[in-house]
């Protein structure tokens, strides 16, 4: 029933998945994180820059963020990003468009959770001397993750969806994989759901596990 697999590297298209999404998901983290910190930064050009960051980004397609890198980053102005070869290249500029995308996201995850933390500890913080961005390090970031886990949770699987639009820049990602065997083969249901079932094996366990994770480190109030 699956000889239609023979010749094709189903294992190696969800490894290239499963290093886009790790790779893209470290860099949402941290630069959601600093945008998360410029949202509730007491400059406000630090408040405005993160405001207008997330709200146009949030409301661009992926498919235009990944596309303008490869043909405008890499084609116009020269962006390569240290890769000489063109299948590395399209990883990295594909790994930059989702952190840009997907970070504006993480952020508004982390801004609701730093809403949860009551006010009073953050004076307190500051009362005992210490400055802005210390209160948000120390006291106000480490509860608002424990918040969030939940949806983070939900970003980094929608992170793995998303991976699919890689596929248009020449990613030999999953998604990738897939058009060429239904071009190439008369199986398309079937090809359709060995595809489907491989992003549940890899979404539903990481839906579960950081699930179970967020009630154990929930912060009791």
């Amino acid at each position: 029933m699956f000889d239609f697999l023979h010749g094709y590297d189903v294992l190696g298209a969800f490894w290239m998945t499963v290093k886009l999404t790790v790779i893209s998901a470290v860099g949402s983290l941290v630069w959601g994180t600093l945008l998360a910190g410029m949202r509730v930064s007491p400059v406000p050009l630090m408040r405005g820059f993160g405001t207008a960051y997330v709200n146009i980004v949030r409301n661009i397609p992926l498919t235009v963020i990944i596309v303008f890198n490869s043909l405008g980053l890499a084609d116009i102005f020269g962006v390569t990003l240290g890769a000489s070869d063109f299948k590395i290249q399209g990883f990295r500029l594909a790994v930059l468009g989702f952190v840009a995308y997907t970070s504006a996201f993480v952020c508004e995850a982390l801004r609701s959770g730093i809403n949860t933390v009551p006010l009073g500890q953050a004076e307190a913080a500051r009362a005992i001397g210490l400055s802005f961005s210390q209160t948000l390090r120390l006291v106000v970031l480490p509860q608002a993750f424990r918040a969030v886990i939940g949806p983070l949770a939900n970003v980094l699987i929608a992170l793995t969806k998303n991976t699919t639009v890689a596929a248009a820049i020449g990613v030999a990602e999953a998604a990738a994989l897939m058009k060429t065997m239904i071009e190439n083969e008369a199986q398309t249901l079937l090809i359709g759901a060995v595809f489907a079932f491989g992003f549940v094996v890899l979404t539903l366990p990481t839906g579960l596990i950081l699930g179970w994770l967020g009630k154990r480190l929930a912060v009791k109030r």
